[in-house]
């Protein structure tokens, strides 16, 4: 059939190549193809993977610096505004991990034990809702900062300060503990003898439990927005009294704007399912492009924030470091 196939193509093409010829060659290009693409897919995918874990190398360097400021500093660590910054940098960098060890179990198609999975998925997942939390407790404690400047020290202390954020622990994860507590009462004794792979989607076991998080997404993502927002606003109507582009209340409000940026990046990150579902082909590139696009960069933002533009930070850096800034 093949060189029927060939031999009706070359007599249309007007070769001159006898059929066995021709035949030869397709036959050697049809199973080459397959092996050129999957080392062509192959280098892409290992490329891409050394790229987002060299920039995870000099993310955990970085974030490494600003703890040590963090951690060093007395006056820092019974900073509210610090504490919550600092808890923002450990959180990021735990997503981050655990980002990139499903990634690449995805990747290379690694199964490990069930538990072990639901434990990691579970980090993850509270993990990457406590971070628009945390974004609106800081948001309020530059609202508080500006806004109520006499009553700052009294509201906004290094104690109410970790309180927030346990509470915000708690909340982001209330929703995953439901969904683990609803995969080991159907799995029963299978949940400790399987082995799977990794997968965001392994928690869930009915379509009520998609319905449930997406409407717990929408309205944290909503409720952070609107704080954000709010914050803003009465910031900058402040700033806008002192009328000088170098005031606290104007450093604060483009801190509460690149606050919503971050936010937004989060969201954003929902769309990286879809982009999945329609560039099949490329499924390997899109994995590791969304991941370094919605997961590394709306992180990446945290350290710019305070990292560079902070004053004290910029001090204790160059004191420690030698770093000019």
């Amino acid at each position: 059939m093949l060189n029927i196939s060939v031999l009706s193509i070359s007599r249309k093409l007007g070769r001159s190549q006898s059929p066995m010829v021709n035949s030869t060659s397709v036959h050697w290009n049809i199973t080459q193809l397959p092996s050129i693409n999957e080392r062509v897919d192959e280098i892409s995918r290992t490329v891409l993977v050394i790229v987002t874990i060299l920039c995870f190398i000099f993310f955990v360097y970085f974030i490494t610096v600003l703890l040590n400021v963090f951690f060093s500093s007395p006056h820092m660590r019974e900073n509210a505004r610090y504490v919550l910054f600092a808890h923002m940098l450990i959180n990021d960098t735990l997503y981050l991990a655990l980002g990139i060890f499903l990634l690449l179990t995805a990747l290379y198609i690694i199964y490990f034990p069930m538990p072990l999975c639901c434990i990691i998925l579970t980090l993850a997942a509270s993990s990457f809702r406590v971070t628009p939390y945390n974004l609106a407790v800081m948001s309020l404690e530059r609202y508080i900062a500006i806004c109520f400047p006499l009553r700052h020290l009294e509201f906004c202390t290094a104690g109410r300060a970790k309180l927030a954020i346990a509470m915000v622990w708690v909340i982001g994860f209330a929703p995953s503990i439901a969904d683990l507590t609803v995969i080991i009462y159907s799995s029963g004794y299978i949940f400790l003898s399987v082995n799977v792979l990794c997968d965001r989607t392994m928690l869930i076991i009915s379509p009520l439990q998609n319905i449930i998080r997406s409407f717990i997404h929408i309205l944290s993502f909503t409720i952070v927005a609107l704080i954000i927002i709010f914050t803003y606003i009465k910031v900058m109507l402040v700033a806008r009294k002192f009328g000088s582009g170098g005031s606290s209340a104007f450093k604060a409000g483009r801190t509460v704007m690149l606050h919503a940026v971050q936010l937004m990046l989060c969201m954003i990150s929902f769309i990286s399912s879809l982009t999945e579902a329609y560039f099949p082909k490329y499924i390997t590139f899109m994995l590791i492009s969304n991941f370094l696009i919605f997961t590394c960069l709306p992180r990446f933002l945290s350290p710019v924030i305070y990292g560079i533009r902070d004053e004290a930070f910029s001090k204790y850096i160059r004191k420690l470091y030698s770093v000019k800034f």
